[in-house]
């Protein structure tokens, strides 16, 4: 019973983790980790979250 609980706990914890990720690339956006997300990806003027300049 114990095993089937915990199975539950850690199917239900990735199921979010995986349902966040779709929503946030749904809604545009390429780097999910970064703080200032909405820029990644600009032509000009990126958030310099990946070297960028």
């Amino acid at each position: 019973m114990v095993n089937a609980i915990s199975i539950a706990a850690v199917a239900v914890v990735v199921g979010l983790a995986v349902y966040y990720v779709y929503k946030e690339k749904k809604n545009g956006r390429k780097c999910i980790g970064c703080p200032q997300s909405g820029c990644c990806g600009k032509k000009r003027g990126g958030c310099g979250c990946h070297g960028e300049e």
